[in-house]
């Protein structure tokens, strides 16, 4: 098998149309690459690879993908034959003129929304959803002032930031049947419509099937893991 061939570039330079996306509607990291493609307005084609959890009985990983994707996981973009992995440096490479303040506040999301954001929908025990609940509407509230001066996460247009921040926003209504029940701050709220406003935003957003299907996965996965471990 061999390595991904780094993309990253050390002087801004265009990309080479179309991109071809290896990742899936339901994974979030997915989700941020292709909203990034969308508002750049980048021609791309995407290959449906499910994240390990989420594949069909005898899905089939496409081999270019195994071939190119060092720790298995999407997603991973093909661009003039190159290949790279994980959705920072992929939104970092497909936009290298963005600010250090996009690029700051894309790995705050990253870091402070994120990892509350899927322990409650992985969570199988109450009290660990809960808690992750009640971090995640604790970094909502940090997010509500990071939005205080401005209607975007850095600067005065979207950035990266908005693409990393945007797959907890297609998923809100699923996270609310899976323990979060927090009411948006008002500025957060305001920003999740401007975000999923976007051309770039409609072309992410889940349909109610979409979330219906997220729903039942996570809330399967949940079931199973509490027969498993006896915990009610």
């Amino acid at each position: 098998m061999r390595a991904a061939v780094p993309v990253m570039p050390d002087s801004p330079q265009q990309v080479t149309e179309p991109v071809t996306l290896f990742g899936h509607w339901i994974c979030p990291y997915s989700v941020r690459v292709e909203f990034m493609l969308a508002h750049l307005d980048l021609r791309y084609e995407t290959i449906e690879v499910p994240p390990t959890a989420a594949r069909p009985k005898g899905f089939v990983v496409p081999v270019e993908f195994v071939a190119n994707s060092p720790k298995g996981e999407i997603p991973m973009i093909r661009t003039d034959g190159r290949y790279l992995s994980d959705s920072l440096p992929i939104l970092d490479f497909l936009n290298p003129l963005e600010t250090p303040a996009a690029r700051d506040a894309a790995r705050w999301v990253d870091t402070t929304v994120f990892p509350p954001m899927i322990g409650v929908y992985y969570g199988t025990d109450a009290t660990k959803i809960q808690r992750a609940a009640d971090a995640l509407n604790n970094a909502l509230g940090e997010l509500e002032i990071r939005l205080a001066s401005a209607d975007w996460l850095a600067g005065t247009e979207p950035t990266m930031a908005e693409a990393a921040l945007v797959p907890l926003y297609v998923r809100l209504d699923g996270l609310r049947a899976l323990g979060f029940n927090a009411v948006l701050p008002r500025r957060v709220h305001e920003h999740a419509a401007r975000v999923l406003d976007l051309p770039a935003g409609r072309k992410v957003q889940w349909s109610a099937e979409q979330t219906e299907e997220f729903i039942w996965r996570l809330s399967t996965y949940r079931e199973r893991s509490q027969r498993r471990t006896g915990i009610d």
